[in-house]
């Protein structure tokens, strides 16, 4: 069996986000945010996953949305690469969601929470080892809540997850296992398929199961998501060098004002030396000393080495 890559936004789309993907989102909801708590009993996906056409870069992610049976609305999505500006765009985004709750004129008590889980292919915080980090608003100094824990970021670092099929124990590792291997597993391994959606994940992630225009589409972003980051690559690269670069030439630079710098303190010195041996056959040491700006130290060595080599 071949399965897709569900890191791919399109193919996260169809599996998470399709109308028959009820229970594999709650499923997975439930894992990576009340670490396997059921507190998710129904939900409802919005736009769900309808083989869209993917046109060029306009479409550069496809997130899941769903209404909560409590009334709390979660956004979720796969980002594949760091790109400029996608930590506003998660904010603005869960910020989007919570306000437009409302019509004209309705009461503010009737917005519901927002959370906002975001899956990434990267690493996003590397200050610290945590594989999911959540974000509200807090006071600062005291760091406690607001009044509403209405808006919560949440994000799932998928190079932080390294436990290898034998070491899955929850049903939140067996997702995130789901998530970085499935394109390169030939079946559905035994130990996963214990959770059912899990095993209807898999189905939908078969590639024979999409249609000829389903493959193009993935096909088409998967080049576009490669190009993207061959692109970043390029670019940093290229970064790199221009700094490394910019270095050169001004370490060079600098490296002229401070050799020039020295050497006209070296002679500055050693010119003061020269004045010195001649006035101390005509001065005491405390004037050689105020005529040349040596300390009565260096005028009292030089006399020394001038009395020896006398000797």
């Amino acid at each position: 069996m071949v399965f897709i890559n569900p890191k791919t936004d399109f193919a996260f789309k169809k599996i998470f986000g399709s109308e028959e993907s009820k229970d594999i989102l709650i499923s997975f909801l439930n894992a990576l945010l009340y670490q396997g708590d059921q507190n998710i009993e129904d939900l409802t996906i919005i736009n769900p996953y309808l083989a869209p056409r993917i046109r060029g870069v306009k479409d550069t992610y496809l997130d899941v949305k769903a209404k909560l049976k409590t009334g709390e609305t979660v956004i979720i999505e796969m980002q594949v690469l760091n790109v400029e500006g996608f930590e506003k765009r998660i904010l603005y985004n869960a910020a989007k969601a919570y306000s437009l709750q409302l019509d004209i004129r309705e009461s503010y008590s009737r917005l519901n929470p927002v959370i906002a889980l975001t899956i990434t292919d990267f690493i996003m915080f590397p200050q610290f080892d945590k594989l999911t980090s959540r974000f509200a608003l807090k006071e600062t100094e005291f760091l406690v809540d607001y009044l509403v824990y209405d808006i919560e970021l949440v994000f799932v670092e998928l190079p932080k997850f390294t436990k290898s099929l034998e070491d899955l124990e929850t049903v939140a590792d067996k997702w995130l296992y789901f998530l970085k291997e499935a394109r390169r597993l030939g079946e559905v391994p035994e130990n996963m398929e214990e959770v059912p959606e899990i095993q209807k994940a898999f189905r939908l992630a078969h590639q024979a199961n999409l249609t000829r225009e389903e493959l193009d589409d993935l096909e088409h972003r998967e080049i576009f998501i490669q190009d993207q980051r061959n692109a970043i690559i390029k670019a940093t690269n290229q970064g790199l060098a221009q700094g490394r670069q910019q270095g050169l030439e001004q370490g060079l630079e600098q490296g002229l004002e401070q050799g020039l710098e020295q050497g006209l303190e070296q002679g500055k010195k050693q010119a003061q030396i020269e004045i010195a041996r001649k006035l101390l056959d005509i001065l005491d040491e405390d004037l050689v000393s105020q005529k040349t700006g040596l300390t009565l130290e260096e005028v009292l060595q030089l006399k020394q080495i001038s009395t020896d080599e006398d000797g």
